[in-house]
């Protein structure tokens, strides 16, 4: 797992529409970068429901939200289009940044075990650094335990 004053792991992905974006066009704004298991599941779209949810604020700080999953950018259009959500999603389907940000690991479900991105978010700063590391996030709280730790920085 990367940790706090690392630099961010550089990508280039395809945002839902089929537009390429790297980490690299937000060098100047903190970013928050959180990856998810995928797009339509309760978990996932509770998370990304929040982060809309709080957009405003996040934008107010000038501070970009991406959320990556290995899932396609039609899928990513279509989860965008039905919960409204206002910010980045970008399709990973070759684990370029999930597995970057060692957020693709082994889990356990009833029991079975197989490999899949684990609920993970990290705050990346101006300069490109990793400023907060949150592993093993909770969807419903997420976006709003970031914008506290904005709120105190």
């Amino acid at each position: 797992m990367l940790e706090i004053g690392m630099k961010a792991p550089e990508f280039t992905l395809n945002d839902k529409d089929g537009n390429t974006v790297s980490l690299s066009d937000f060098l100047g704004r903190k970013v928050v970068l959180y990856f998810y298991p995928r797009d339509n599941t309760p978990g996932c779209t509770r998370e990304a429901v929040a982060f809309a949810a709080a957009y405003e604020e996040f934008k107010a700080r000038d501070v970009a939200v991406i959320g990556i999953s290995k899932d396609s950018t039609a899928s990513h259009q279509k989860f965008a289009q039905k919960y409204d959500l206002p910010f980045i999603l970008l399709s990973d389907p070759e684990l370029q940044a999930i597995q970057a940000y060692g957020v693709w690991q082994e889990k356990k479900l009833y029991g079975k075990v197989s490999m899949g991105v684990v609920r993970s978010t990290f705050l990346i700063d101006e300069a490109g650094n990793i400023e907060k590391v949150m592993p093993k996030v909770k969807p419903d709280t997420n976006a709003a335990e970031i914008l506290a730790y904005l709120a105190e920085a």
